[in-house]
């Protein structure tokens, strides 16, 4: 039996195992080959719905899919991968039953290896950082960061001291790009809306900060839809910050490099991500960026049975204008899930040619373009040469992402939600118990806080 071991249930994960379960349905079926998809969470987050969650639109359970349910022929694993030897093809897992039993990792062996683990938070030895940052990369964090933003409302609205007041009301986001703009944005207009049902406090009593390290943001929609984006936020009284980084956030006070500092009790970290730490661990070869070097196959560049794709990987970009000098390296395709979406087709269609002898395929596709929500009917997009603004590239930015999240289940509900949303009122319940559920049974078992009567 050939066993195909899938590391990570990302985009490039799920969509290459859906794929192969496909496309090996007769192996399947006899039990020549099994496909095991191992990831620390049993669902795939569609992270470009991240903000619209976090701002209410959308409901946190249907921006997550099932492994379980759309990888019905593969056995998942709910664990992390910590250690692969390709040379004895093995991988070590540890998993959650591990943990509980002490039984420690377990060995899976395997003949082809994908890896996928996708990436994690780019984080800057900034003071005072680790303590108080919240990152916006997972499910859990977008609805923490909603509840948060709602509890410093609260906050700022029952207290008479006007510096808890001031820090509660200054919302600070490092990094421009598509997570930190789209994720500001939305949760502005989310704040501006719900400021309408408290009595003293005004929209204008918010400070909405943006730090970016570089002159422009959102490089991916081009330079002209991102000084657009600049103007629309900052028309909102959105302070904008250009070539500007963050010193410090020490004791709650944001210091940015050009002297400002901002008492605050959000900082919200978005500043670009870094490959999973277990690509160092495989000795695997890779590029600067620590990225695993692949060939335009997909293959581990120099390594058999080994193949990578979307963040993890650096594939040749084969649509993009050859380098200058023959002993410069080529262009590679931009880790983003435009890309990711479309070379887990090509890798999955790849192992299936290797498992029945036929012939792999290169993968090349022409970038078509970006789209990004600067909130509710606002957007920019740039799509195969064509530049769109405002409420039509907001349309585009729904419809392109309603398109391609998967299973038609995901697509209906979303669709559903979007039009309930235009009928009704926005909610602007804050739900932050759910992240400690026990926390008032524990207090009043161990404090009586919940006095009997005698």
């Amino acid at each position: 039996m050939a066993r195909i071991l899938v590391v990570g249930g990302g985009y490039v994960g799920m969509y290459t195992a859906r794929r192969l379960q496909q496309k090996l349905k007769h192996e399947l079926r006899q039990g020549s080959v099994e496909i095991v998809v191992v990831d620390p969470e049993p669902y795939m987050t569609y992270q470009p719905f991240l903000p619209e969650a976090a701002a209410g639109s959308i409901s946190p359970r249907h921006v997550v899919v099932p492994l379980r349910r759309v990888l019905p022929h593969c056995h998942v694993v709910i664990g992390e991968v910590t250690a692969i030897d390709h040379d004895e093809r093995k991988a070590v897992i540890t998993t959650l039953a591990a943990e509980e039993t002490g039984e420690g990792a377990i060995q899976v062996a395997y003949d082809e290896l994908v890896l996928a683990p996708g990436s994690v938070s780019r984080t800057l030895p900034v003071p005072g950082l680790a303590d108080v940052g919240i990152g916006f990369k997972t499910v859990e964090e977008a609805i923490g960061l909603r509840n948060h933003v709602l509890e410093q409302l609260d906050i700022a609205s029952s207290t008479r001291d006007p510096d808890v007041r001031d820090a509660a009301l200054t919302f600070v986001f490092v990094g421009g790009g598509y997570a930190g703009v789209e994720a500001l944005a939305e949760l502005e207009d989310m704040a501006r809306y719900a400021v309408r049902y408290y009595h003293n406090i005004r929209p204008e009593d918010m400070k909405w900060i943006l730090v970016e390290a570089t002159d422009r943001i959102l490089p991916e929609v081009g330079e002209e839809m991102g000084r657009y984006a600049v103007r629309e936020l900052r028309a909102r009284n959105i302070d904008v910050r250009l070539e500007t980084r963050l010193d410090s956030c020490e004791k709650r006070i944001a210091v940015l490099s050009d002297g400002a500092r901002f008492p605050t009790r959000t900082l919200v970290w978005t500043a670009g991500v870094k490959p999973h730490p277990i690509l160092a661990a495989t000795k695997l070869p890779l590029n600067g960026r620590g990225r695993l070097k692949c060939t335009a196959a997909l293959q581990v560049d120099g390594v058999e049975h080994a193949w990578s794709a979307g963040d993890a990987a650096a594939v040749p970009d084969l649509t993009a204008e050859p380098p200058a000098a023959p002993d410069e390296p080529r262009a590679t395709c931009a880790p983003n899930a435009q890309h990711a979406l479309r070379q887990a087709k090509t890798l999955a269609e790849n192992i299936v040619a290797t498992l029945r002898g036929g012939d792999i395929t290169d993968y090349a596709h022409k970038y078509a373009g970006s789209v990004a929500s600067l909130g509710l009917h606002k957007g920019v997009a740039q799509i195969y040469g064509r530049k769109l603004k405002g409420y039509p590239a907001w349309f585009m930015h729904r419809a392109y992402h309603l398109s391609r999240v998967p299973t038609f289940n995901r697509k209906a509900r979303v669709l559903a939600e979007w039009t309930l949303a235009g009928m009704f009122k926005r909610e602007i319940v804050s739900l932050g118990s759910l992240e400690n559920p026990r926390a008032e049974f524990e207090l009043a078992a161990d404090t009586g806080r919940h006095y009997e009567a005698s």
